[in-house]
């Protein structure tokens, strides 16, 4: 061969550019780069979608085991009146005479306001077996007769509901011995009226 290609020695010309190797591993290396860059954009996008949500709750639920439940009063606590803004009617339904008198003075002692002191209505005199009946409208249910009762723990309760005013009778049977002892009927009384502790709302998500 002549010319520009003609053969001289032993080597041999070039029959394509030389640089076409160099190009090719530069985009080899160049398309790997921006492989890598893109797996790192989307290991950062999956934790910003999934990961942020599990240190949040993570967190929230580091958050309920801190916080410890607190208690409030029950309401119902507060509405339970006093010994004094309790009106009785201690009615004797037995043939011991002097008996309601007696039991009347003896809860005046302990606070209590007395109304009526007399005798037992028909329907229960000379009938109760009990020990006594405590008697009042239904608006006493969870007032004034608990607060009565615990003067006599095994009386029995009732309601009229259609008795007015607030006053409550007690009606002492023939198994009456006596009222509760002082400190028995205080500390029933202070555990009736003592604030009771409810446990708080649990937050959402706890």
């Amino acid at each position: 061969m002549g010319g520009q290609y003609k053969i001289t020695g032993d080597k041999y010309p070039r029959m394509r550019p030389a640089r076409r190797r160099g190009r090719l591993a530069f985009a080899a290396v160049a398309c790997a780069t921006v492989l890598g860059v893109l797996g790192w954009g989307t290991m950062q996008l999956i934790d910003v979608f999934t990961g942020g949500d599990e240190a949040s709750a993570a967190g929230a639920a580091a958050g309920c085991r801190a916080a410890p439940a607190r208690a409030s009063a029950s309401p119902a606590a507060a509405a339970v009146p006093k010994p004094a803004q309790v009106t009785v009617n201690v009615l004797n339904a037995t043939t011991r005479g002097g008996l309601a008198q007696q039991t009347a003075d003896e809860l005046k002692k302990r606070g209590f306001r007395i109304g009526d002191v007399g005798n037992a209505p028909k329907e229960f005199d000379k009938k109760l077996d009990a020990s006594g009946v405590l008697l009042g409208p239904a608006s006493a249910l969870k007032g004034s007769l608990p607060v009565l009762g615990t003067q006599l723990p095994a009386a029995e309760r009732r309601t009229d509901a259609a008795r007015g005013g607030t006053a409550v009778d007690l009606i002492i049977g023939n198994g009456f011995k006596g009222l509760a002892k002082p400190a028995d009927a205080d500390a029933a009384l202070a555990r009736l009226t003592a604030p009771q502790p409810t446990p708080a709302a649990e937050k959402k998500g706890c």
